[in-house]
């Protein structure tokens, strides 16, 4: 899917009908969301494709962006890569995020407990983006996701528990969007999100069995806003010969969810 899917697709109001909406700057940050996590070197062309913007006009953006130290220019290759003005934009973000400080230490102990990954991620547009997560020190299979990982929001266990968190009126609007996204997987993914909202309904979390992956198992719940942080989702996930259903239902399910009211017991001091 290429990155001009997300363009403008769940912006409010609509993107360039917008008057306050400022269609350059919005641009000049498309440019830099084509660098993915395995993307060193991209050119001009290699963006223009990406956004979907004339090659002048991503000429233009480089070359500012450049100026401004968001990338880095390698003369030898005539391609750009993420400069350091970007790193600095995302750690910041990430170091005043009181609830990532309270959680780390509570998600390594369950990682270390359950043998799995514990993460947490947020909304990013039509995805979810890890922020964080903390790996089993004695699994011998891991299930690494970085921060910065982007992964479906209808098939994962992140993803579904941010639908359960939302409001009703954002979650419906939200899924419109998945729906026009992909018509020809609608079908299957509502049905694993309706089943996502009665599992949450019931048991305080929910899953994804083999459906983002068929031999990955994870269980998710969602965090709702609290201390000024937006709506984050926790998992818990691992190969499925290691985190079979019943251990997520009867085990680490109900320990991801006291996590979680453990972290907004904590946060809500702050």
């Amino acid at each position: 899917m290429l990155e001009r899917d997300y363009v403008y697709s769940v912006e409010p109001g609509g993107g360039s009908q917008d008057r306050q909406f400022v269609t350059a700057l919005a641009r000049g940050l498309e440019v830099l969301r084509c660098f993915r996590p395995h993307d060193r070197h991209l050119g001009n062309q290699d963006i223009a494709r990406r956004t979907g913007l004339p090659k002048p006009t991503v000429s233009r953006l480089t070359y500012t962006l450049t100026r401004m130290g968001y990338l880095y220019h390698d003369e030898r290759l005539g391609k750009y890569q993420l400069g350091t003005s970007v790193l600095s934009l995302g750690y910041s973000l990430l170091t005043n995020m009181d609830v990532l400080k309270i959680a780390r230490p509570l998600m390594q102990e369950l990682a270390d407990y359950s043998h799995t990954v514990v993460s947490v991620g947020t909304r990013d547009r039509l995805g979810m983006i890890y922020l964080d997560g903390r790996h089993s020190t004695a699994a011998t299979v891991s299930l690494r996701r970085e921060p910065g990982t982007r992964v479906p929001i209808a098939t994962t266990a992140m993803g579904r528990a941010l639908l359960c968190g939302l409001p009703e009126p954002e979650r419906e609007q939200l899924l419109d969007h998945i729906r026009k996204r992909d018509e020809d997987s609608w079908p299957q993914h509502k049905a694993g999100i309706e089943q996502a909202l009665r599992d949450y309904r019931e048991r305080g979390f929910c899953f994804s069995i083999g459906d983002w992956r068929s031999d990955v198992n994870a269980v998710g719940v969602p965090m709702l806003p609290v201390a000024g942080c937006r709506l984050l989702t926790f998992n818990c996930a691992a190969p499925s010969f290691v985190l079979r259903r019943h251990m997520l239902e009867d085990d680490i399910g109900p320990r991801l969810v006291n996590l979680v009211r453990t972290i907004e017991s904590e946060a809500a001091r702050y």
